[in-house]
């Protein structure tokens, strides 16, 4: 599928902004005016922007406690985010969810997520409500799970997978295969090694993998992933193999890496110099077009830093609101 101009450079301008919004935390984090743990998605933007691309707000999203490219890619708003991550009031989630639990449902992100694992349930649920409403201009609305190489060794993933075949939900499991879970590589923690998708597969639903350090593969992927579910052929799973590009968490000293390993991955497997690489091989966009996006995601991040700073913080009284939602 041909994306035009105006597509790719949209396309590179989230990815862009997902990479910065996260080289900027990775060094306000070291100032300690950011309280909590933040996990960093630097290096998987190209999956994030090459699945939510193809979705609508109603589509649903769940994420995981690297969860601010899935909520950047959906269509949250960076300025808001970035005062949620300062634990601001006037944040996504009013200062309480803070990076490991931000949500906005009128994008259809339903949230991030910090027990492994546990974001699949919810999007199976999301699913069957999709279903139960009715297909809508494009087929089906559709629920993704993303979750990475650890959360497919937990029970709650397996049961979800299980109960999305028994119901034909309109539910995809996406597996980022970063290759590390927390701090132990993917050949020692699970079984199938290489082979994420298989697991699924094994539950009777059709699977898809794609290089997810290519954005165009990714897309593509999606695409015909969409299909499918969006068809009423039941869930579906994909797995993309990706990397990260900081640690489990801010703060990780990544011993657990081998000499010269990150050095190589940020070389030969980041994302966005290999989409300049493609579109500029291609001849479909120069490196002035992608320059000017830069300095442009710059400012903006320049101006959400600015904003969280100044926005204001959360009073005593705070802590007893929004305790219970009204009906």
């Amino acid at each position: 599928m041909q994306l035009s101009r105006d597509a790719l450079l949209a396309a590179y301008r989230r990815m862009k902004i997902i990479r910065e919004f996260e080289e900027r935390l990775h060094i306000e984090i070291q100032t300690g005016e950011i309280a909590g743990f933040t996990h960093l998605y630097c290096g998987q933007e190209a999956v994030a922007v090459g699945v939510c691309d193809h979705l609508s707000a109603d589509d649903k999203i769940v994420s995981t406690h690297r969860g601010h490219g899935h909520c950047l890619a959906k269509g949250c708003d960076v300025n808001d985010m970035m005062k949620e991550i300062w634990g601001s009031r006037e944040g996504l989630c009013k200062g309480k969810g803070g990076s490991m639990h931000i949500a906005d449902v009128t994008k259809g992100m339903l949230g991030a997520n910090g027990i492994v694992g546990a974001g699949a349930p919810i999007a199976v649920g999301a699913a069957l409500a999709s279903r139960v409403d009715g297909p809508g201009p494009n087929g089906l609305n559709v629920a993704i799970a993303f979750s990475g190489d650890g959360a497919c060794n937990q029970g709650t993933t397996f049961e979800a997978m299980n109960f999305a075949v028994v119901t034909n939900a309109p539910c995809i499991f996406v597996f980022e295969n970063n290759h590390y879970s927390e701090h132990t590589g993917v050949d020692y923690a699970v079984g199938t090694a290489r082979d994420i998708a298989s697991r699924a597969e094994a539950f009777g639903m059709k699977v898809w993998r794609a290089d997810g350090t290519d954005f165009f593969a990714v897309f593509e992927c999606m695409r015909e992933v969409l299909e499918h579910v969006r068809a009423g052929n039941g869930p579906a799973a994909v797995e993309f193999d990706t990397e990260r590009f900081f640690g489990h968490f801010e703060g990780d000293p990544q011993r657990y890496r081998g000499p010269g390993e990150l050095e190589r991955i940020r070389e030969t497997r980041d994302c966005l110099k290999n989409f300049r690489a493609s579109v500029k091989g291609a001849s479909l966009l120069a490196d002035a077009d992608l320059d000017t996006v830069d300095a442009e995601v710059m400012e903006a991040i320049e101006a959400a830093v600015a904003a969280a700073r100044a926005a204001e913080r959360p009073t005593a009284e705070d802590v007893l609101a929004d305790v219970y939602i009204s009906y």
